[in-house]
């Protein structure tokens, strides 16, 4: 429910597949980076030991710039 292209019967569906593929990624790099969770008290990302610091979403746009 946190993606709400994924859901059924919704008005934020994505015309083209390409806008659709930004989408979930940016949400999936938001929840794995950025987000904090509240069980392991850090990021997804930071558990499986992939980065050492919180990020901003900041930080996330620019890395999805490059």
């Amino acid at each position: 429910m946190h993606c709400r292209r994924l859901t059924r019967l919704t008005n934020a569906f994505s015309k083209k597949l390409e806008n659709f593929k930004a989408a979930v990624a940016l949400r999936y790099g938001y929840y794995n980076f950025v987000k904090s969770n509240i069980a392991i008290r850090c990021t997804p990302a930071m558990a499986a030991g992939v980065t050492s610091a919180f990020w901003t979403v900041r930080d996330l746009v620019e890395m999805i710039e490059t």
